[in-house]
């Protein structure tokens, strides 16, 4: 039995070699040749959206979710699923496991993939409504899940005074585009929404809001997040590896070592 008889995917199809039906002669990602027609003629974040989507992205679709994934791939040291990939380093912690940990504080619900998650199914819901946030923002996160009751209305940040500037740029310059509703309706709102919640806005709701101008749905917004984010994680892992656990940078002053082991 070929593979392709036995796999059913709507986006990968294989023609298998004549000599190994367990080798691939011909990929199709979404009907496309990926090494006969897309490999050297797309872009990495196009063919990105291609996969998640299984449509080719506009051009204005392929700099929007470039200049998303320009501004999270690396939200710096205090960024907490940062701060775990640094910690599973500075313990000798292999490249999967600083991967895995950036991963697992990076999520929740906390700035986190569900973060973005819940809010595009809350915005969804809501419309770009302000009246209707402020109804549903509110709600609890539904007890059929495994995820425990929100402490806070995701894409807000609990911890922060002020909305960062660097997050006011990043809403600046991605609602700019044409096909962008979301972001403008967003970048227009943000005082009023911060207000009525008490705390400022999150660089979560931004990929939220970004995602469904690219026609994203919920699952498929949360997955992206994720990933990408992780290239912080993985160059500030790095970094940390090789500092080791001596010149890590949290904690500093509060750590008291009672049975140095020597030199790292």
């Amino acid at each position: 039995m070929a593979i392709d008889d036995a796999v059913k995917t709507r986006l990968w199809s294989e023609t298998p070699a004549a000599e190994d039906d367990f080798v691939a002669r011909k990929c199709l990602a979404a009907g496309y040749d990926v090494y006969g027609d897309l490999l050297g003629q797309v872009g990495w974040i196009e063919y990105l959206y291609l996969l998640f989507m299984r449509n080719a992205p506009t051009p204005e679709q392929t700099k929007l979710l470039n200049d998303l994934g320009v501004a999270i791939a690396c939200l710096g040291p205090r960024d907490p699923a940062i701060q775990a990939a640094m910690t599973a380093a500075a313990a000798g912690a292999t490249a999967a496991s600083s991967l895995i940990a950036a991963i697992a504080v990076g999520a929740g619900q906390f700035n986190g993939a569900r973060d973005v998650h819940d809010l595009m199914l809350i915005w969804t819901e809501s419309g770009n409504s302000v009246d209707a946030w402020k109804k549903n923002l509110f709600q609890k996160a539904g007890n059929q899940t495994i995820w425990p009751e929100r402490s806070h209305p995701p894409g807000f940040d609990p911890t922060a005074g002020i909305c960062s500037a660097t997050l006011i740029q990043t809403l600046t310059h991605l609602c700019q585009g044409q096909h962008t509703a979301h972001l403008q309706w967003l970048h227009t709102h943000r005082v009023a929404l911060q207000d009525t919640v008490g705390m400022p806005l999150a660089f979560s709701a931004v990929a939220a809001a970004a995602f469904l101008d690219l026609e994203l749905d919920a699952q498929q917004g949360e997955m992206l997040f994720l990933l990408l984010r992780l290239p912080g994680a993985a160059t500030f892992a790095v970094e940390q590896h090789q500092r080791g656990w001596k010149d890590y940078p949290f904690h500093k002053n509060k750590l008291i070592l009672t049975d140095d082991p020597g030199p790292a």
